[in-house]
C-alpha cells in the first residue's frame, strides 16, 4: 500500500468536515493506499484542542513528522482548500512530495 497523507477541511463545520474525511480515507483504503490524517486523529477529545492555538501548533507539528516516511499527499477539494490544507500542500511541495488533488464522486454534505 502506498502511504498517502490526507489534506481536508477540519475547522468550520467540523461533524460535516469529519464525515467527509472517512469518505475520503474510505477511497484511499479501497485504492490501495494506506491513508493518514491527523486533524482527525489529534482532535479528539482528550488528545488535543484545536480551537486552543498552543495545542493546534502541537498537533501541527505531530502530524509533519508523520509526513517525511509519506509517498502521496492527497488533497480533497469538493469543500474547497482551507488555510491549514494549504500549509500541508506547500510542506509537500518544499520537501518534493508529490501532491495529487481529487474529487469524491457523488460525494453530498
Amino acid at each position: 500500500m502506498k502511504r498517502v497523507i490526507i489534506e481536508s477541511p477540519f475547522a468550520g463545520d467540523v461533524e460535516t468536515n469529519l464525515r467527509y474525511l472517512r469518505s475520503c480515507m474510505h477511497e484511499c483504503i479501497t485504492s490501495d493506499e494506506a491513508p493518514y490524517a491527523s486533524h482527525a486523529l489529534y482532535t479528539q477529545p482528550g488528545v488535543l484542542d484545536d480551537n486552543i492555538p498552543v495545542q493546534r501548533e502541537l498537533g501541527i507539528v505531530a502530524g509533519f513528522a508523520w509526513r517525511d516516511v509519506a509517498d502521496l499527499t492527497v488533497v480533497y477539494t469538493d469543500l474547497g482548500i482551507t488555510k491549514g490544507m494549504q500549509y500541508g500542500i506547500d510542506d509537500a511541495i518544499r520537501k518534493g512530495r508529490p501532491v495529487e488533488y481529487r474529487t469524491l464522486k457523488g460525494w453530498q454534505p
